[in-house]
């Protein structure tokens, strides 16, 4: 009886770390010139379909909603409208994406061991894609997904005369989630906050430390909504999907 005991427990798949998903959308969208986040995209908003993908994902165990004071009410109604299946927690941000992700990450539970950190913006962000960043983490500490730059790529100085191109072989676009362990993105943004250091994403962050970050095959269709000329290819992308499904 003890050898089939101990054969069954050989068979159980091994528990996967906690994930906390932290999205952020406490921006002031002043590229696209009104809230984007609110915006209509198909049935419903950016970010309704924003939470909805993130909620879907099986590797995600609770998201919080990092956003605007003034915006705090309305996203918690947003949140019970979408019916998510994961607990939500929507919090007040801070000045700066790098503020706004470490509150966001304090609030995470204390049972995670990764923190997935994703745009609201990102509405076309797959499920399965979420997953496999959220996986690769698990294995590597820090993963990102990316897709290879096309354009060639010019280094200018500030007159505007190019001083070096690239070898474009080597060059990703990174989108999100960026996927770290928990502790390890604490310490990338409070060592980036302490010293005032500008960073563009949370793999900098982490790069900061001297810490590797794995890429991970990315999607052209994760489009960022930063222009008003990107809802429209977002509205694109969505109904082919439907075409495909």
């Amino acid at each position: 009886m003890g050898k089939l005991l101990d054969k069954i427990r050989g068979l159980r798949k091994p528990a996967r770390p906690f994930c906390t998903t932290v999205v952020v959308a406490a921006g002031q969208s002043r590229r696209m010139g009104k809230d984007k986040l609110l915006l209509p995209l198909g049935e419903g908003t950016v970010l309704e379909h924003t939470l909805r993908a993130v909620d879907a994902s099986e590797r995600t165990d609770e998201i919080i909603l990092v956003t605007r004071e003034d915006l705090l009410v309305p996203l918690a109604e947003l949140c019970k409208g979408c019916a998510l299946q994961k607990p939500v927690k929507v919090i007040r941000g801070g000045e700066t994406r790098t503020e706004s992700v470490m509150a966001g990450a304090l609030e995470a539970d204390p049972r995670a061991e990764l923190i997935a950190v994703h745009d609201g913006a990102r509405p076309l962000i797959t499920p399965e894609l979420f997953d496999a960043v959220v996986e690769s983490a698990g294995v590597t500490g820090a993963s990102a997904p990316a897709v290879p730059v096309t354009d060639t790529i010019k280094v200018a100085d500030e007159n505007g005369i190019v001083r070096s191109t690239p070898e474009r072989r080597t060059l990703f676009a990174v989108q999100t989630p960026q996927v770290f362990q928990a502790e390890l993105l604490k310490a990338a943004l409070q060592s980036a906050l302490t010293c005032g250091a500008e960073i563009t994403d949370d793999c900098s962050a982490v790069e900061r430390l001297g810490k590797q970050v794995q890429l991970v095959s990315g999607d052209s269709e994760n489009i960022k909504i930063t222009r008003p000329m990107d809802l429209p290819m977002a509205e694109a992308i969505l109904r082919a999907r439907e075409g495909r499904a």
